[in-house]
């Protein structure tokens, strides 16, 4: 992999300023496939004959050109700017897919902060384009190399949105915050050689309403409603498919204090026709792409938690610290009385996931401490219910150097203990023991960097 990033920024005046940025990318990558969840455990490093056989890789170049320009005029902030993304994708799996994207777009948003008859009040309105084209084809794959034409779409896809909000402060420490956005969205395939072209629009609004209370300059409490709406991509393998949409309800805190930091948020949000990629298993060999359907009714709940707190103070030095950081998330994801499913969990989530950290820093830069990732509970691999994936814990260790100015550096180990693990899936709608769905987890590993700053 190769990867090139830069930026070159003007300064126009004391109230205006320019910003080219470019981005290129040289991605080349074997894959070794799914397999079953017993030779996930038992043969980690072992990659999938059939994947091996077709020589499935991922290879992709790209490049992406890009400018943001700010302006501030009378306490209002503008800004504006254009992109335009080119990728070339070479990539055998189950047949050969070959295929050059380009996209293009741009955006305005403007940022108005003042205050109006003594309450504060700020707007933000703006707009986006985000336009592509697809050039698609896919060959027959005769271990590793083209063999037949066997499908050449023309595909483009347009989305324009546009949006405002508004907050409004009624005290000095609560803002009130509503907004609404709206996308157009356009989907159009053409078939060069064969019958399969049509196209769909989407034209869908998503309001929110909330509020954030400052409790003191330290601790913030909000609150939100708020509608969202995703579109299919051109995966969704037909034209009948819906945008999902939801409903989220959200309520959290979030601060810091010298020896104590804390983010905490529930949440509930209520889709429509979710979007669900589901993998068909032919047989044995042959393992589908997924297929992208709507589910009816789902819920997603649940709460996600972090806090740090520094619980030994000044061991070897007035200012040194060790903080016991920890991150939680608990995921109730379920069908919402679905005629084929049930209340049955969603596949491919766990419910339960915890990191946390024992970090000992000093103040000239240096850290290190253990680290446990733990996936506290099973989650299913498919919408019946029938196969799970199982819990496990990782044990990690990192230290390292960090300081502003000059050399920095960090060693880290990962999965010290060396577990076999099964790290993601791909979901179906009923699956078996038999199904290569899975993917292990990276067994023992260490990495390190380096990095000058000036």
């Amino acid at each position: 992999m190769a990867r090139l990033n830069a930026n070159l920024g003007y300064r126009l005046s004391a109230n205006a300023e320019t910003r080219f940025y470019v981005n290129a990318n040289t991605w080349n990558g074997e894959l070794p496939g799914e397999v079953t969840k017993a030779q996930a455990l038992k043969s980690p490093k072992e990659a999938n004959p059939y994947w091996v056989f077709l020589d499935q890789q991922r290879n992709i170049d790209s490049v992406r050109v890009a400018n943001k320009t700010t302006l501030r005029i009378d306490g209002t902030t503008v800004e504006f700017g254009a992109f335009t993304h080119q990728r070339y994708v070479d990539h055998p799996i189950y047949e050969y897919l070959d295929y050059d994207v380009s996209d293009y777009g741009g955006f305005v948003r403007a940022t108005d902060d003042r205050m109006i008859g003594g309450f504060r009040n700020r707007l933000i309105v703006g707009a986006n384009v985000l336009n592509g084209t697809f050039d698609y084809k896919q060959f027959v794959n005769n271990a590793g190399k083209k063999g037949a034409l066997t499908t050449s779409l023309d595909w483009e896809s347009e989305n324009y949105s546009a949006y405002v909000e508004n907050s409004f402060s009624v005290t000095p420490n609560v803002a009130l915050i509503a907004g609404t956005q709206f996308m157009h969205v356009v989907r159009e395939q053409r078939d060069r050689i064969g019958a399969n072209s049509g196209s769909n629009d989407y034209d869908l609004w998503s309001p929110k309403v909330g509020i954030l209370w400052d409790v003191d300059p330290g601790w913030q409490v909000f609150a939100n409603i708020s509608r969202s709406a995703e579109v299919p991509t051109f995966d969704a393998n037909a034209f009948n498919i819906k945008a999902q949409t939801a409903t989220t309800y959200e309520i959290g805190t979030r601060g810091s204090r010298p020896d104590f930091r804390w983010d905490v948020s529930l949440y509930r949000a209520e889709i429509d026709d979710e979007l669900q990629c589901l993998t068909v298993v032919f047989s044995p060999f042959f393992t589908a792409p997924c297929v992208i359907q709507n589910a009816d009714k789902t819920v997603h709940q649940g709460v996600e938690a972090g806090f740090g707190l520094a619980f030994l103070k000044s061991t070897f030095d007035i200012e040194d610290r060790v903080w016991l950081n920890v991150v939680y998330t608990y995921n109730d994801f379920f069908f919402d009385n679905d005629v084929l499913w049930g209340n049955n969990q969603l596949p491919g989530v766990a419910p339960h996931n915890f990191r946390a950290e024992l970090l000992y820093n000093h103040p000239s830069g240096f850290y290190a401490g253990p680290n446990v990732e733990w996936m506290a509970d099973a989650f299913y691999a498919d919408n019946a219910n029938t196969l799970k994936v199982d819990p496990y814990a990782l044990l990690g260790f990192r230290l390292g150097y960090d300081q502003s100015k000059g050399w920095s550096g960090y060693v880290e180990g990962r999965n010290l203990l060396d577990e076999r693990y099964i790290a993601t899936t791909i979901t179906t709608g009923n699956a078996d023991p038999s199904m290569e769905l899975f993917n292990p987890g990276t067994g023992r590993a260490v990495y390190g960097g380096v990095q000058y700053r000036w």
